[in-house]
């Protein structure tokens, strides 16, 4: 079996004003995406998402340039069935002959950023052929499932002190989530203000829902160790993306003085990333993001560090229906995966780009059954949301 055709498009969907929230990304106007396609000789086809930003609004432009322009060409005519080897060869490119037999890497000089986010895209839609290939879930393909089923947690969370509880409660009637994340951060303007909707937001929910909290990166290493001493009384599950990930050593700092977990890694890009945020002792639940990060293979390798070193996983699964599905399988097969993201925000990317999203049973969700990534893509959907020029 041969690649035959890799095709890369932005899909850009607007948001109806009604649904639109503002954070501090701005006011969410559109959620995008880039789509991947790879056909082989044998007809099968595999679906990839790769992502140029954490959120939901991007400029996908580039991205999608990449990956028809740039990494296509590496794989195009290979065997699909070695994802593996195709990462590496994406990865170090015309040194991948020595990367594969002196066994360490040799990587390209874009061995960060939206190249990386192409290589993953690739990557998830190589899992999701051999998958379809051999007649089985990714996650049979990367050691068998840990899990039978694993909770959800709901993720949202702008609404202001006053309504917030509300907001949260609104989310676990959905779908009986047992677990709420709510957005902090420089959004609020000032750390009380933070700890003010959060402090309300346990008063609403009582003492029996785990609340999760995540700041975005936006405060500095001081103001997240005030935000965390304020909300002591919370108990919060854990602190999400208290400070920049360019500020390592300031959040290793912030973990050593709370007991409130660090959860992290949404931007970080393979596992060289993450193998440093474990060294720095700043990290308690990686994050990664599987259309980000490199793809199946390195968010798979991301979750085996978390095992060996006894954290947990827990990727950042805002996105898209394929790259949830991507985070999906891995957390099945993963000993380390403890509770999936669930975007209770208007988000058209997951819910209407497959047309069998994964259901939500007692708050979770239960390990899928059919091949490869085990979602139906809408070619409809697809057509209509193709951003022109893309």
């Amino acid at each position: 079996m041969k690649i035959k055709s890799i095709e890369a498009r932005w899909l850009h969907v607007p948001i109806p004003e009604a649904e639109q929230h503002r954070s501090d990304f701005g006011l969410h106007t559109s959620f995008d995406t880039t789509l991947v396609r790879i056909e082989t000789d044998t007809g099968l086809v595999g679906w990839g998402e790769a992502k140029a930003a954490v959120g939901g609004t991007g400029a996908y432009g580039a991205l999608t340039h990449i990956i028809n322009t740039d990494l296509a060409p590496v794989v195009i005519g290979q065997d699909p069935r070695n994802p593996a080897r195709l990462w590496e060869a994406m990865y170090n490119r015309s040194r991948t002959h020595y990367a594969l037999s002196r066994g360490h890497v040799f990587p390209d000089l874009a061995r960060r950023g939206i190249t990386i986010s192409g290589i993953s895209g690739i990557d998830i839609a190589l899992w999701d052929i051999v998958g379809k290939d051999l007649g089985v879930p990714v996650w049979q393909l990367l050691g068998g499932r840990t899990h039978d089923w694993l909770p959800a947690y709901a993720s949202g969370g702008w609404a202001a002190a006053e309504g917030i509880g509300a907001q949260l409660q609104g989310y676990i009637n959905q779908g009986g989530f047992k677990a709420v994340k709510m957005r902090i951060g420089v959004m609020d303007d000032t750390v009380n203000a933070s700890a003010e909707r959060t402090i309300a937001a346990r008063r609403a929910l009582g003492p029996n829902v785990d609340i999760m909290v995540d700041a975005h990166g936006t405060y500095t290493a001081r103001d997240a160790l005030r935000y965390a001493r304020k909300v002591t009384c919370v108990d919060l599950a854990w602190f999400e993306e208290p400070i920049s990930a360019d500020d390592l050593e300031g959040q290793a700092e912030l973990r050593r003085q709370t007991d409130i977990a660090i959860a992290a890694g949404e931007s970080l890009m393979t596992r060289f990333d993450f193998r440093d945020a474990i060294r720095a002792h700043a990290i308690d639940i990686l994050q990664p993001d599987p259309a980000i990060c490199g793809g199946i293979t390195e968010t798979h390798r991301i979750g085996v560090l978390a095992a060996a070193y006894q954290l947990r996983l827990a990727p950042h699964l805002w996105g898209g229906a394929i790259m949830y599905a991507a985070g999906f399988h891995v957390c099945i097969a993963s000993p380390s995966a403890h509770v999936l993201e669930y975007s209770l925000a208007h988000n058209p990317m997951q819910h209407e780009l497959a047309r069998n999203m994964f259901p939500i049973v007692d708050g979770g969700m239960v390990a899928p059954q059919a091949p490869g990534l085990g979602i139906d893509i809408n070619e409809d959907f697809v057509f209509q949301t193709t951003k022109q020029g893309g």
